[in-house]
């Protein structure tokens, strides 16, 4: 990918709008515009570790993030998916501990980084930021309680369609006329997204292709069924 100019001012920024940083005045963005760092990563590489200490927020600019943790032994799950306009790191600088998720680029990413102490100025004047943080924070611990439960009640094959849910909407393309396209995501990645092995996600795709509700090419996924696979997903709702 080749790496396209950052805008200096967020509010040149594409996804602004959909942003944390939307509910910054203009002269709160000139503070962060100062200390604002942009970074480009490839696929695969580390945006933060599990166990550092929080720098800053981290704003997607352009590419996927997945959001994961490791168990004690060593297995990997993936807590969420980043897409462009999101933010990560947030809840780390809230509580004051160190990173309890890692963040690792899914595809080549641009990550704009707001340092600590000018994310905790925001914080301080803007009460509409901190209402959105709020939001945001609330909206996070919702989707957690959905996936424990999802991940104690649902069925495998449930789980696995939900996950090819989650990844069709973080790499659906801006363009409402992209109707089908596909999905570069590791068996690996869909195996901790829904929580279960790499070979039981590899045969619940084997028989979803057989369905007709996806076709694959390598490690790349094309839904093809969507109202079939989100009824799939949602049987023991």
């Amino acid at each position: 990918m080749t790496a396209p100019i950052v805008p200096s001012n967020c509010q040149q920024c594409p996804h602004y709008q959909q942003s944390l940083l939307g509910a910054c005045h203009h002269t709160e963005l000139a503070l962060v515009e100062g200390g604002k760092m942009h970074q480009f990563y490839r696929k695969g590489q580390l945006i933060f570790a599990m166990g550092a200490r929080a720098v800053g927020l981290y704003c997607v600019y352009e590419g996927k993030v997945k959001v994961s943790n490791r168990s004690a032994d060593g297995k990997e799950q993936i807590i969420r998916l980043a897409r462009e306009g999101d933010v990560l790191g947030y809840r780390s600088l809230m509580s004051g501990d160190i990173c309890t998720t890692a963040a690792t680029a899914l595809t080549d990413c641009i990550v704009c980084l707001v340092p600590r102490p000018d994310f905790f100025s925001l914080l301080a004047q803007n009460p509409q930021f901190s209402q959105a943080l709020l939001r945001l924070l609330a909206r996070n611990l919702g989707d957690a309680e959905q996936r424990l439960l999802h991940s104690a009640y649902k069925p495998v094959r449930e789980r696995v369609a939900g996950a090819l849910l989650l990844l069709h909407a973080a790499f659906r393309p801006a363009a409402a006329s992209a109707a089908y396209f596909s999905i570069p995501v590791s068996r690996d990645d869909l195996a901790a997204l829904s929580g279960t092995t790499k070979e039981t996600a590899s045969r619940l795709l084997s028989e979803f292709r057989q369905e007709g509700l996806l076709t694959t090419q390598g490690s790349r996924i094309s839904i093809r069924g969507l109202e079939n696979l989100r009824e799939v997903a949602s049987l023991y709702d």
